[in-house]
């Protein structure tokens, strides 16, 4: 990693620059000064696909001069701005900055907007046309992403308009999600399980829990594997909202459904990691967020 951040490659970069824009006026300077002689009908003696006569005319004034001004601007750009490696520019100009700059101004233009919604509550939001309107352009830009544009999620990916929730679904809760976000741990478990046969009667077992089809007999011999999924799922397979364990009862299948995909999650376990917004979105965008996500799974008390 030190190789890209010692010296050496804005030194490197700040040469190729500059040797590049020296290069250029060299070359012209160079065609300027050649003289081709010409025949007596003033061409160069150049003829192409038999009848394209290249001819000895000059190169136009007003063209050489353009290139020259480009050249200079080109210079006086470099000294401005950034592009000399790790020089700054002397307008002191940065991404960062520019950056900054326009999310004050745009925080200074919605603070009017978002004040109104400050001493409502999510659920009365939820009910307010224009603060869903923001949220739902905030959720586009955000979250949508990962739970897609409808909400209803995708494989690995939760459906937040249904009411499966494994942290709960409480505005407080979901506030508490969107700002520090989330980091879901299923550790492998094969091996506190048994056999691969073990394994498989366990996912039998589990699909048995939510009534999903399944084989009884396995079902069976699986039940009593199951005490080392209880510690997170619960001995009743209903989850653990404190600890993000889902609801192994509800028939909503995070991971996929089947015996191959819980045969999977047991031997392989799984990661998953929901980002924290609270660098990207103020408080009181979170505040509207929440509100809107609130609402997709709660129409009716979102209506009240």
């Amino acid at each position: 990693m030190s190789d890209f951040t010692n010296n050496f490659w804005s030194v490197f970069v700040t040469a190729l620059t500059l040797v590049g824009i020296v290069g250029c006026l060299l070359l012209l300077w160079i065609t300027a000064r050649k003289k081709v002689v010409a025949t007596a009908d003033n061409t160069t003696g150049h003829i192409w696909d038999e009848d394209l006569t290249e001819m000895n005319n000059p190169m136009p004034r007003w063209w050489m001069w353009l290139f020259v001004i480009t050249i200079v601007f080109g210079l006086g750009y470099l000294a401005a701005y950034p592009g000399l490696g790790k020089f700054a520019g002397q307008l002191g100009w940065s991404q960062l900055g520019e950056y900054q700059a326009e999310m004050a101004k745009a925080k200074t233009e919605l603070d009017p907007l978002y004040a109104r919604f400050s001493a409502m509550k999510p659920e009365q939001m939820a009910g307010d046309a224009q603060a869903m309107a923001i949220g739902e352009r905030l959720f586009m830009n955000n979250c949508a992403q990962c739970h897609g544009s409808d909400a209803r999620g995708s494989k690995g990916f939760p459906n937040l308009a249904d009411g499966d929730w494994l942290h709960g679904g409480t505005p407080d809760k979901i506030h508490e999600t969107i700002t520090k976000g989330r980091v879901g741990n299923m550790p492998p478990m094969a091996a506190a399980v048994g056999s691969p046969e073990d394994v498989r009667n366990l996912a039998q077992y589990v699909l048995s829990l939510s009534g999903s089809p399944h084989d009884s007999l396995r079902a069976s011999l699986g039940k009593t594997k199951f005490t080392a999924c209880a510690a997170c799922h619960g001995m009743d397979g209903k989850g653990n909202q404190a600890l993000g364990a889902p609801n192994l009862t509800d028939d909503v299948w995070l991971h996929g459904w089947g015996e191959a995909a819980i045969i999977a999650m047991v031997n392989n376990g799984k990661v998953n990691e929901m980002p924290a917004q609270e660098s990207k979105l103020t408080d009181a965008q979170i505040n509207v967020l929440t509100a809107y996500v609130w609402g997709l799974s709660n129409k009716q008390g979102a209506a009240r």
